[in-house]
């Protein structure tokens, strides 16, 4: 099997596993022990494309986090001739048969547990088995968590169309890192560490990636923030219209050109309110991404997509929304973390510069994963991702 673009998933693993990793934060379960639920998003494929980045979401419903916690995956109807899958895992996935059913059994690593309240987003690389494959495909595939102890078992399983489409679009991708730091940045400059902790009356920004998984030039890019209870835009916050409470970014992007393959970073100034009591987990956090429109991948629309430029700016025209080729991706949630003040009033190294996003957004995926992958190293405390499958070998009949 053909990993053309290894490279570029690799880095969107990274991206995915890092400060993408821990997302939204659900109420907790009274007297629920173990509890993990799982979802898996982004599977859909444009008619186009060799491979693509979804994500399975676990979330920790429960009062503890557990260990020792596997995926099984049932692709007993998939042909893997086709279509296979690439999760992440802590090791090679085990495949066992039985009862007619083919599963793979892949434990994760302990890090990648989500601890109670939060949601960890894990890499799974779905591609085309063979080279030059265009017809279109479907079938179930279904993804079971498994934790030692678990008191519920009716959020465990999800199952999900694994689906290689005749269709071209655009194919938008949402990540949205949770927020346990305080960063620094102005237009134009760099990106900065000024500690790694986040305290009541604290001001620092929100990141979000915008990706491009399909075939077709995106043609203009808005996008919706909003913030959890407690937390506000800064009024250094330019060219969004804002809700009267802070909470609520509508941003729009509309001379910004995306194309396959490429990402851009949305880079949000808020401001935790000083009466918020801490230590606590603040849920609520979501960012979600449209298209105007779409171009096709030729000479003249590429030339004019590394044209176009990318100021934030306002626009209140109304407009028709481009279909997505697979919209189950198109918005991610996060968490803002807010830790007690301590006796030194927080200090923390500081000063650590990264590079910067351009003008609210970075663009082009070089400079991209540069910059943001800088800022994943320092939240993800250099956590190690691993992308297995178990071998090409189909058990005997």
């Amino acid at each position: 099997m053909t990993f053309r673009n290894l490279a570029r998933l690799s880095a969107a693993a990274l991206l995915a596993s890092g400060a993408f990793a821990a997302l939204g934060a659900p109420a907790y379960a009274a007297d629920a022990g173990t509890d993990l639920s799982i979802d898996v998003a982004g599977t859909r494929l444009a008619a186009g494309t060799t491979d693509k980045l979804g994500s399975i979401k676990l979330t920790n419903r429960g009062e503890d986090t557990p260990t020792g916690v596997k995926i099984n995956i049932d692709v007993t109807q998939l042909d893997l001739d086709k279509v296979t899958l690439a999760p992440f895992a802590k090791e090679k996935c085990a495949e066992t048969g039985s009862a007619g059913r083919r599963i793979w059994e892949c434990a994760i690593h302990d890090f990648a547990v989500p601890e109670p309240g939060a949601t960890s987003d894990l890499p799974l690389v779905v591609f085309r088995a063979a080279e030059g494959l265009k017809e279109a495909y479907s079938a179930p595939v279904t993804f079971t968590v498994v934790a030692p102890g678990d008191t519920n078992s009716e959020n465990d399983s999800k199952t999900v169309q694994i689906e290689l489409t005749a269709e071209n679009g655009v194919d938008l991708e949402v990540w949205a890192p949770d927020v346990d730091a305080q960063l620094a940045w102005e237009p134009g400059g760099e990106l900065e560490l000024l500690k790694d902790t986040l305290n009541p009356g604290d001001e620092t920004v929100v990141i979000a990636g915008f990706g491009n998984q399909g075939d077709m030039i995106a043609d203009g890019l808005d996008f919706v923030a909003t913030l959890p209870a407690g937390v506000a835009f800064s009024e250094r916050l330019k060219g969004c219209e804002v809700s009267a409470d802070r909470r609520r970014a509508t941003c729009a992007a509309g001379t910004t050109r995306l194309m396959p393959g490429k990402t851009v970073y949305g880079v949000f100034a808020v401001k935790v309110a000083a009466d918020v009591p801490a230590p606590v987990l603040l849920s609520g956090g979501t960012v979600s991404a449209t298209s105007r429109g779409a171009l096709p991948v030729t000479d003249k629309s590429l030339a004019r997509a590394a044209a176009g430029e990318l100021p934030p700016f306002l626009t209140t025209t109304k407009i028709d929304l481009v279909e997505d080729i697979d919209p189950s991706d198109n918005s991610d949630d996060f968490t803002v973390e807010v830790a007690a003040v301590t006796g030194g009033g927080g200090g923390g190294d500081g000063g650590l510069p990264l590079t910067g996003p351009q003008a609210g957004l970075i663009g082009g995926i070089g400079v991209a994963v540069l910059a943001v992958g800088g800022t994943l190293f320092v939240l993800a405390r250099r956590r190690r991702v691993v992308l297995v499958i178990p071998g090409d070998e189909k058990p005997a009949a």
